[in-house]
């Protein structure tokens, strides 16, 4: 991907509505070109400048409501004012036509303003334009993982031993990552890597079941939450908070099967995670 075309993307991308792959693209494209990572974070702060000061208009919340009283008043008024001679010739006095002409002009200019205030509202306000942190954070997680498989950049450390994988984190990560073998339950351990997410370093580490590769994300959190289970491109992807980690389990793996995952790696992390060095 050149400048030019992360130009064109790069709103989309900043919106959510990027497909998969230019995602993919355009990321790896930040990371190499320190302008356009710039300019995409010029946009950011714009969008959050936007959405969290005084910019936009937010319409009367009674808005609406004139507006169709005053179409009604306007719908009222038309049969009452034919009684005179002057209207029943066809000569409405010109005073009254300039009158209901302005007015007419009135109705429209509250109706436009009604619709850019609604469209000015959806296209800022961030609890209707924005997806949510787990929207966001589903998307960079499902982007790594498709990228580690594109990019043959699996793992840093391949191995199938826990005791290799584990201590190969030390000096790279401020925590240590719980690495369990479940190769007896059938989910083998094939290595680990580091990964970025939300502009932050975090555990990568692989398993398979047959032919399907599991990446499982881990890094520190403050606070424990239930499992949530999203579907997105085909992919499965699991997230949840434990024992003082947050963990995501992405892959094309059925839903049973990695949820049958899930419940292994979540009944073997009990314990706190210990303080990397």
């Amino acid at each position: 991907m050149n400048c030019q075309e992360s130009e064109m993307l790069i709103h989309a991308y900043l919106d959510g509505e990027l497909d998969l792959l230019n995602t993919v693209q355009l990321e790896d494209h930040l990371r190499e070109c320190a302008a356009c990572a710039e300019a995409s974070r010029n946009h950011q702060t714009l969008r959050s400048a936007i959405s969290s000061g005084g910019f936009y208009f937010k319409a009367p919340n009674n808005l609406t409501e004139r507006i169709h009283l005053a179409l009604q008043e306007a719908d009222q008024a038309g049969p009452h004012t034919s009684t005179s001679a002057q209207e029943i010739s066809g000569q409405m006095p010109s005073q009254h036509k300039r009158m209901r002409w302005q007015f007419s002009w009135v109705l429209a200019g509250l109706a436009a303003a009604a619709a850019m205030a609604a469209l000015v509202v959806w296209r800022f306000d961030p609890a209707i334009s924005r997806p949510s942190r787990d929207d966001l954070l589903a998307k960079e997680v499902l982007a790594s993982h498709v990228r580690s498989l594109m990019a043959n950049h699996l793992t840093d450390v391949p191995s199938s031993d826990q005791h290799t994988v584990k201590p190969w984190f030390n000096g790279k990560l401020d925590f240590s990552p719980p690495v369990k073998d479940l190769s007896g339950d059938g989910f083998p351990l094939v290595g680990g890597r580091l990964d970025y997410l939300e502009d932050k370093p975090v555990a990568a580490l692989v398993y398979q079941r047959r032919k399907h590769l599991i990446n499982l994300f881990a890094w520190p959190s403050d606070s424990d939450s239930g499992q949530k289970t999203v579907m997105r491109q085909g992919y499965n992807l699991l997230h949840w908070t434990q024992s003082g980690m947050t963990y995501w389990a992405v892959s094309d793996l059925n839903s049973s099967e990695l949820q049958e995952f899930v419940h292994l790696v979540q009944n073997h992390s009990t314990r706190a995670p210990e303080s990397g060095h």
